[in-house]
């Protein structure tokens, strides 16, 4: 029976990956910031434990207990709507820590364990933004993108022993917790956490109203099973699109 191990499993896409995998028969370790075992089916085949991709020490004793994996979704990330010349340098320095350092921190954690057997596969959960042109998300986006630029040479170093590396590209969400905030037309200053100057009020307002008349939007089981597809894809493959807008980007482009 194989075994994965997700981090931020505590919502969202994390916790439906989790979910999807326990009902494919898997073993399944949700790690989470604050482990709760209560949002996830009871199963004597399911794990939490404490992982927070910002700390080494939480790193080091997930793995640790956790023991031999399969697979590692790198789910765990924090979102960040705002206009650049608004965002304190420290809030940037943030978003890097959890999206894309703890990526790489909890990624190095488990490649000894993949080379030294040949086998198994990390599966980094990036986001649609990278596929498109889409403004009140510089920072993020780099987040991001900086996270499919070092998936797609991690790939090529590790295809030597064995092991794969791919990226699962979600689209926009509306159970998010900033869409749900735009939909329900909460204040623009807090659905952006006060990133807007006033001089860019008029361009985000008009970005946010675009956003949520769109008609295309992903749910959390289209990630699930988008990575679900790409633990076990052997074709090379490298980027999966998840959800019918982030596919609809990517075709366009």
């Amino acid at each position: 029976m194989q075994t994965i191990l997700i981090t931020g499993a505590s919502s969202g896409y994390g916790r439906e990956t989790a979910r999807h995998f326990l009902a494919q028969g898997w073993n399944v370790i949700a790690t989470m910031r604050t482990p709760r075992a209560d949002v996830l089916p009871e199963s004597d085949r399911l794990r939490v434990l404490e992982l927070d991709v910002t700390r080494p020490d939480t790193i080091a004793a997930a793995f640790a207990a956790a023991g031999p994996v399969d697979a590692l979704v790198n789910n765990a990330g924090v979102g960040l709507i705002g206009v650049f010349e608004g965002t304190p340098m420290a809030r940037v320095r943030e978003i890097f820590e959890t999206n894309t350092f703890g990526v790489m921190a909890t990624t190095q954690a488990v490649l000894p364990q993949f080379r030294e057997r040949g086998s198994g596969v990390v599966v980094n959960v990036t986001s649609s933004v990278v596929l498109g042109h889409m403004p009140l998300s510089a920072v993020y986006k780099a987040s991001k993108m900086a996270i499919e630029g070092f998936t797609a040479s991690l790939a090529l170093e590790l295809a030597e022993f064995g092991v794969r590396a791919r990226t699962v590209e979600p689209g926009a969400c509306l159970t998010t917790n900033f869409a749900a905030g735009a939909t329900n037309n909460i204040d623009l200053t807090a659905s952006l956490e006060g990133l807007v100057p006033a001089p860019y009020e008029p361009f985000a307002k008009k970005t946010l109203g675009g956003f949520v008349s769109q008609d295309l939007f992903t749910r959390e089981i289209d990630v699930a099973e988008t990575v679900w597809r790409a633990v076990h894809d052997t074709t090379g493959q490298l980027r999966f699109p998840a959800g019918p807008d982030a596919l609809w980007l990517d075709q366009a482009r």
